[in-house]
């Protein structure tokens, strides 16, 4: 017996170390993959089950594979955690430097090699045709920086670029964005500029791409509604705002919370010229330590913190209606003198760019994502009432087919911290439509029963006393709606 049991534990360690092509895979599946101080009194009946991408039909949630164009990162090293992680689409930059190191000769081995992956797993890219090519002369640099070309030489030649990039995956990519950060402070380009060269793009994708959905712009700052105007205005005059489906945006707050008011003004403004037109949220994560530059740098995050900030913002977006995205899956490694380690990514790294371990954050976007999936939808009517002394953000969603419903709370008055301490708070739901409430903390996956006492329904409305709150996502959801682990 003994034996046997060695021989079991064994095995499942292997098979947690051993990914789809052999390359060390260190995640855990156990039901306490993710250790907290958090105490409830609450009977524990389980914990999220993960669900791989090929177990999601759709949903509206990206992951960032950014800068394998720069080879700040190392997709081989990574890409077997893409699939358990349960998030359905990846957005990276096609790289034209990388793809055309001689003029005129294209070489898409490298980049082949994720879109073949993400096709095989069911994963949906997200292709950007950033950045230039210094090959050219005004062609652009490869990296964020001055990259735009400058030349009728450098033009014509992105161009070409673009047209072979969008034949060669157009059968597996779907969905495009034109440029990163093109207004960033550092660039200096105008808007009416970008708007051009994002109209010249979009008009190459269309043209061989009919059914192609592209987002434009990939706005650094998520407050200066005044560049965004001035990038519409001319799209609007020329009559191509329909080649867009998306304006992306970037946007980052140490409180998450903080950026809707920027990102609201940005909805405004798209509103005076299209009805159609949605706003992405392209980029956005926190760190789990202290980084010396780029954004939310010169704080002490942690790996709690950054997972509850991930998931706010995620929440956040998908709670307004806005597609989103989470900033990235590992660590980047960018050059430089010094380099530096941009440690917002899921999975940690350092500067030989392995793939070491997933962090806690990785583990709290796989339970989002084992939920929050296209068989949800905003809950018509939604309403409620709190007795909660602080700032809390509550969104209501429904199952498209059984109408039963879901609802995420947590208290957003601050940065996201290290604290575990949780306010028992008074929660009444208006429209609401539950047979069997649970409370799930989305950061552990671990789900409670919500004793009978503390809640109770009259006709259409629902009050749950004593709820849990702290400053990271909570769940009030019928138990039918999830997928459990016992």
């Amino acid at each position: 017996m003994k034996l046997f049991v060695r021989k079991c534990v064994f095995f499942t360690v292997i098979s947690l170390l051993i990914g789809l092509d052999g390359v060390a895979q260190f995640i855990d599946t156990s039901n306490e993959r993710v250790k907290t101080p958090l105490s409830v009194s609450y009977k524990k009946i389980g914990t999220l089950k993960p669900r791989s991408t090929k177990e999601i039909e759709a949903s509206r949630i990206t992951v960032g594979c950014e800068t394998l164009d720069r080879d700040f990162t190392d997709f081989n090293g990574y890409k077997n955690y893409l699939p358990p992680l349960g998030v359905k689409k990846i957005r990276l930059q096609a790289g034209w430097a990388k793809c055309e190191k001689i003029k005129g000769v294209y070489d898409w081995k490298w980049l082949d090699e994720i879109i073949d992956f993400a096709a095989a797993n069911r994963l949906e890219p997200w292709l950007e045709t950033s950045y230039g090519n210094p090959i050219y002369e005004g062609g652009g640099a490869k990296g964020l920086l001055n990259s735009m070309p400058t030349s009728p030489e450098g033009w014509a030649a992105y161009d070409k670029w673009v047209e072979a990039l969008v034949t060669r995956y157009k059968d597996r990519v779907k969905e495009w964005e034109i440029w990163n950060e093109p207004d960033h402070p550092m660039q200096k380009n105008e808007p009416e500029t970008v708007a051009e060269m994002n109209i010249r793009t979009a008009v190459i994708i269309k043209r061989i791409q009919p059914e192609a959905k592209i987002a434009g712009l990939a706005f650094a700052s998520h407050t200066n509604t005044a560049y965004l105007e001035r990038f519409l205005k001319p799209i609007a005059e020329q009559g191509k705002l329909d080649l867009f489906e998306w304006i992306s945006y970037h946007s980052y707050a140490f409180r998450p919370e903080d950026s809707y008011k920027g990102v609201m003004a940005l909805k405004t403004v798209i509103e005076k010229y299209s009805k159609t037109l949605k706003l992405r949220q392209g980029e956005n994560g926190a760190p789990s330590g202290y980084i010396p530059s780029y954004a939310l740098d010169k704080y002490y995050w942690t790996e709690y913190s950054q997972a509850k900030y991930d998931m706010r913002r995620l929440l956040g977006d998908l709670g307004r209606d806005i597609e989103t995205s989470v900033f990235t899956i590992i660590d980047i490694a960018y050059a430089g003198n010094p380099p530096v380690l941009n440690m917002k990514g899921l999975i940690q790294s350092d500067f030989t760019k392995a793939a070491i371990r997933p962090k806690v954050a990785y583990y709290a976007v796989q339970n989002l994502a084992s939920v929050f999936d296209n068989t949800l939808e905003a809950a018509p009517g939604f309403a409620f009432t709190t007795n909660a002394s602080e700032s809390v953000s509550v969104f209501g969603y429904q199952h498209k087919k059984t109408k039963k419903q879901l609802i995420t709370l947590w208290l957003d008055g601050n940065t996201p911290g290290n604290t575990f301490t949780t306010t028992p708070t008074d929660i009444t739901i208006e429209n609401g439509n539950f047979s069997n409430p649970v409370w799930v903390d989305l950061l552990t996956g671990h789900v409670y029963e919500i004793p009978k006492a503390h809640w109770s329904k009259s006709g259409n409305s629902y009050t749950f006393k004593q709820i849990p709150l702290y400053d990271s996502p909570v769940l009030i959801a019928d138990k039918s709606m999830l997928k459990l682990n016992n």
